[in-house]
């Protein structure tokens, strides 16, 4: 199995507590996801994120195919960290680390480590090089984007 990782760093102009408030509401996965992949979730106990949280959804990753997504929370400390893991999903193996800081500019540092496999073997192989890896550089891109518009406005 080959195992690809990705690994992105942000720093948020709002508090440790601010940037725990918005990235611990799994409601707000959608306002971070790319319109065109129609990101919903199909069921969610509504609470903030906690250790054996389970969160169904469904979206079209690419060419419009819908697929279903289960991810859970494996580890969460509040104001600090929390991990998410698919259940079940289009990927082999999905570990998502999510790690805040606050800094001494009184901003957060975000820092998000993804490690993801796929099915299939060479193909999969073959299809992280001529799609998925590009996808998700553009998923995180919108995401730095996004996050960007919400906390840290250009004046």
């Amino acid at each position: 199995m080959k195992l690809y990782k990705i690994e992105t760093v942000q720093y948020i102009n709002a508090s440790i507590f601010q940037c725990w408030d918005f990235f611990s509401s799994p409601k707000n996965l959608q306002t971070i996801t790319l319109d065109n992949m129609s990101f919903e979730i199909q069921d969610f106990d509504d609470k903030r994120m906690y250790q054996g949280q389970i969160i169904s959804y469904t979206l079209k990753p690419l060419l419009g195919i819908k697929i279903s997504w289960v991810t859970e929370i494996t580890a969460c400390q509040e104001n600090l960290y929390f991990l998410d893991i698919q259940r079940f999903g289009p990927y082999k193996l999905w570990h998502h680390k999510h790690f805040f800081e606050p800094t001494e500019d009184g901003r957060t540092k975000m820092t998000d480590i993804v490690h993801y496999a796929l099915p299939l073997g060479i193909l999969g192989r073959l299809m992280n090089r001529l799609v998925v890896k590009n996808k998700l550089k553009t998923i995180f891109e919108y995401r730095r984007n996004k996050i960007d518009e919400l906390f840290n406005p250009k004046l």
